[in-house]
């Protein structure tokens, strides 16, 4: 056995096919093996969940904690609200908004509803929403979200180059920060996240559908798409989209740079879709963003990674779920145990799971280490291979004679 093969027998590494245990002594190679063959799929996506920003932005669990405690201390809040919060606190912020919106239409149905009674329940949800866009809205300059950031930076950095011949990157994310924005603007990489336009730029899903080329013979009308390419879908919103009113069909504007003064009534962020707020999560431009996601699953020669997702979003995992039972071409590969997920249950020889503790307690299946450990460098791939077809031409001109 190899010292390489006796190193990884110390650590906890899983690599599942279905129910089959791959990789026998060198799991981790096995992964990057199977990982670099994936990058170089026809039809490559990735899906982001909350575990890819958690090192800045606090999970759903964390954040429920700070804003309960913060609830219970406010002075903004009457002693009526905070009762009717302990009163509906569930697991989390979105279950929580779940019961007060249907407490709110609730209300708006009854005629002996008393104003109090009504703005008691508008305040508190004013105040939560207000609370989680603070709390994601995040100085990207600060020391953590630095760190964060140069993970988004190199992830882009590996993925964002494809050969012109197969189609470009989609990473679908439920976040609603900014990291992967900022990180394709600091790489200067084209992105396309649906918004167009000059100084206001406003959503139209069409946009989804272009192609961005460049001019490749300037005497004739020859193109090929952009190398550099990344197709951006924030299932969830983002804290710099607004409603806006004016000319735009979908009137949803992106804005630069989000701030406190910009949350008014008139233009609400769109960050928290539920079931119940219907005229937005089933709405544009979320069933445009979801019919996309459910698109690209379909499409034959397909993989998906996913990464730092909970899978607690059920109306996402069905059309995981559509596209595993109609496309037989799509792979799936999991980074994470999700023992308990449908996915796992069904032992389907389609999807791959990654997951596992290294002797130093690095988790393999977290979103740093697979940046930086087991995402292949397609740039550096695609320059290697060009180095040695110079090596290969030079050594036969060399042994024809036509270099001294």
């Amino acid at each position: 056995m190899s010292d390489i093969d006796t190193e990884e027998c110390k650590n906890n590494i899983s690599f599942y096919q279905g129910s089959e245990f791959l990789g026998g002594d060198s799991p981790l190679e096995a992964i990057k093996q199977k990982i670099a063959e994936f990058s170089n799929v026809k039809n490559v996506s990735f899906l982001l969940g909350a575990g890819t920003s958690s090192d800045s932005i606090p999970s759903m669990k964390a954040m429920h904690k700070e804003i309960s405690v913060e609830i219970d201390s406010s002075i903004e809040l009457d002693e009526s609200s905070k009762k009717l919060y302990l009163n509906v606190e569930k697991n989390n912020l979105e279950d929580a908004l779940n019961v007060l919106y249907a407490r709110k239409h609730c209300l708006e149905g009854l005629a002996d509803t008393t104003e109090e009674e009504q703005e008691s329940v508008d305040s508190l949800i004013k105040y939560i929403e207000d609370k989680m866009f603070s709390k994601i809205n995040i100085d990207l300059t600060q020391e953590s979200a630095t760190k964060t950031l140069e993970i988004y930076k190199q992830l882009y950095q590996k993925v964002a180059l494809r050969n012109k011949d197969i189609s470009r990157i989609n990473v679908f994310t439920t976040n609603n920060d900014l990291f992967n924005e900022k990180a394709l603007d600091n790489l200067n990489i084209n992105f396309n996240n649906g918004f167009g336009g000059g100084l206001e730029r406003v959503f139209n899903p069409a946009r989804f559908h272009y192609t961005f080329s460049k001019k490749i013979d300037a005497n004739l009308e020859k193109f090929e798409p952009l190398e550099n390419m990344v197709y951006l879908y924030k299932l969830h919103g983002s804290i710099s989209w607004f409603e806006i009113e004016g000319n735009s069909l979908f009137n949803i504007q992106e804005v630069p740079v989000p701030s406190e003064s910009k949350k008014t009534d008139s233009d609400h962020v769109l960050i928290y879709p539920t079931p119940l707020k219907q005229s937005q999560s089933l709405g544009s431009p979320y069933s445009d963003l979801i019919r996309e996601f459910q698109t690209k699953l379909a499409q034959n020669n397909s993989v998906l990674f996913i990464i730092g997702y909970s899978f607690s979003d059920e109306h996402l995992n069905n059309i995981i779920y559509q596209s595993m039972a109609s496309n037989s071409s799509i792979s799936i590969m999991i980074f994470g145990e999700y023992s308990d997920c449908p996915l796992v249950k069904i032992k389907d020889s389609r999807i791959y799971r990654v997951y596992g503790e290294l002797e130093n307690n690095e988790k393999i299946h977290y979103f740093k280490y697979i940046v930086e450990n087991l995402l292949p460098n397609l740039d550096e791939n695609k320059e290697k291979a060009l180095l040695d077809r110079f090596v290969v031409a030079l050594k036969t001109a060399t042994d024809n004679g036509s270099v001294t």
